[in-house]
């Protein structure tokens, strides 16, 4: 069961990308149903670490917090040959059986530890062909919100992040307890993993607000199971 998660602070950290893995595994929801979970940062050498905005987030944990960790998330950071200390972490955690997750360019982390080679992942569309042309290994889909292998999860960017820290809390402990996190996020509970990162096509404006009612409904119950005959009763 998952109970304790450690998210990797690295230089050029994603400020939105780090933000969602905190967000869902950090926040102590034990008083609602949802999950209150052992929650570290860490990184190589503890201090300010500076993010691609420009802001430090300032670490006090090192890596050996992460060393019992049920879960490693990567997100997002800058470019480059990735630590050796962090490649060593991530291979010991996937061999104990540790979940792992990256979120948008955190997969190239996971890469270079070789640890998505021959398996699918995804990162975002935008990374897709650059992860596909430097690990040959690995099979890229570049169309998906998130991709599960085994223990390992990769997710595209930014709000993708949302949907693949969730489908982890679903998974250990349960669609109740993703359903909490998803109500206090006010995100939906639960989008496929196979779903497109993207549409190529503008979504034509809506000019009627005759679902404005039931959306407003459905976010106020994202603990409830939501049928088309409980939806239909509303519109």
């Amino acid at each position: 069961m998952l109970r304790s998660v450690a998210v990797l602070a690295l230089p050029g950290l994603a400020p939105f990308e780090f933000g969602v893995v905190c967000e869902v595994f950090g926040i102590d929801r034990g008083a609602d149903g949802g999950p209150a979970l052992d929650f570290r940062i860490v990184t190589p050498d503890p201090g300010p670490v500076r993010s691609a905005l420009g802001f430090d987030v300032v670490v006090l944990d090192d890596l050996t917090a992460a060393e019992d960790a049920d879960l490693i998330a990567v997100p997002a950071h800058g470019g480059g040959p990735a630590d050796d200390r962090v490649l060593g972490l991530l291979r010991r955690a996937h061999e104990r059986g540790a979940w792992i997750l990256s979120v948008c360019s955190g997969a190239f982390t996971l890469a270079q530890a070789g640890l998505l080679d021959g398996r699918r992942a995804t990162t975002h569309w935008m990374h897709a062909e650059e992860l596909a042309r430097r690990f040959p290994a690995v099979t890229v889909d570049a169309d998906v919100l998130y991709v599960q292998e085994g223990r390992l999860v990769t997710s595209a960017g930014t709000a993708a992040g949302i949907d693949a820290a969730l489908h982890v809390v679903r998974e250990e402990l349960g669609p109740q307890a993703a359903s909490v996190v998803a109500r206090r996020m006010v995100v939906p509970p639960q989008r496929h993993g196979g779903q497109a990162q993207y549409l190529r096509t503008p979504i034509p404006v809506a000019h009627a607000d005759s679902f404005a009612a039931v959306m407003e409904w459905m976010l106020e119950h994202l603990d409830q199971e939501l049928t088309i005959e409980a939806l239909s009763r509303r519109a």
